[in-house]
């Protein structure tokens, strides 16, 4: 059995954190001076080309790409054959969180009581996901929300008669509703199937992959290739000031569910859509 010290935890997840708030992903960032050549609203472009710079400073100056440095959203493959020593996973993690938004300067924004709303003074704690897996290694991925784009985000109990055209129709609809608040481009994750909860978990999934990464299932590729085409043909463009670049990507992620239901949970990433992977 391979043994990880919470203190490698630590460690390690301290570092994703202020990397994740220092640096674009490189698919991000990729596809963003793509769409700088490729958008035709002057307006747009300059936005874009702005947003690019941004980008450039913050790595280089190592200062956050956004004010908002969310709440930190940690993903967990942990290997079966894999054991923790000298504390607690959960306490690690958080204890990563904690020392990675204070030696960043990054802003923290959680409140200890959605009512009361007294801050926590460390960006504690931190929402935790864990799958449990086969062999002897951990996978996890960090991954920053702001609060702006979550905002945007929504879920549907669909019934299967709406079918596709019902998709499209909540998809399009949380695009609409939410403007300019998503600070667009966006990338926009979709989780249909499972039920209530899983659906909004598997939305949550679809960003952390690789902007433009279809979805294996082909028929699934054609629908996410069919809502980008009309997210951008709305024309609200970057940060809402129009042009043809609202989403930069749109990734579904499916499970199975019950013959009576179609959940469907659309979570919104901004144009930055913050995520490192690190490995044990």
């Amino acid at each position: 059995m391979k043994k990880i010290h919470v203190n490698e935890v630590i460690e390690k997840i301290r570092m994703a954190c202020i990397e994740a708030n220092y640096k674009l992903p490189n698919d991000m960032l990729k596809v963003l001076e793509d769409k700088v050549q490729q958008e035709s609203n002057e307006l747009g472009k300059e936005i874009l080309k702005d947003i690019c710079k941004n980008a450039y400073l913050a790595e280089k100056e190592s200062i956050p790409i956004c004010q908002d440095t969310g709440t930190a959203v940690v993903f967990v493959k942990l290997g079966q054959a894999v054991s923790i020593e000298g504390g607690l996973l959960s306490e690690a993690i958080n204890e990563g969180v904690r020392r990675g938004y204070e030696e960043g300067y990054l802003r923290k924004s959680i409140v200890e009581n959605p009512i009361y709303r007294k801050n926590t003074g460390d960006n504690t704690p931190a929402i935790i996901h864990y799958d449990l897996v086969s062999g002897d290694e951990i996978e996890m991925i960090v991954a920053p929300k702001g609060g702006g784009s979550e905002n945007m985000s929504k879920v549907y109990m669909l019934t299967p008669s709406q079918g596709i055209e019902g998709v499209e129709q909540a998809v399009l609809e949380t695009v609409r509703l939410a403007g300019s608040n998503a600070c667009l481009p966006m990338v926009v994750g979709i989780g249909i199937g499972g039920n209530f909860e899983q659906s909004t978990l598997l939305a949550k999934k679809a960003l952390m992959r690789s902007v433009g990464e279809g979805n294996k299932d082909k028929r699934m590729q054609a629908i996410e290739v069919t809502l980008l085409k009309k997210i951008n043909a709305l024309g609200i463009g970057p940060q809402g000031l129009g042009g043809e670049t609202s989403a930069l990507a749109v990734h579904i992620e499916d499970y199975p569910c019950h013959i009576a239901s179609m959940p469907l949970a659309v979570n919104i990433g901004c144009h930055v859509n913050r995520h490192v992977t690190i490995r044990f």
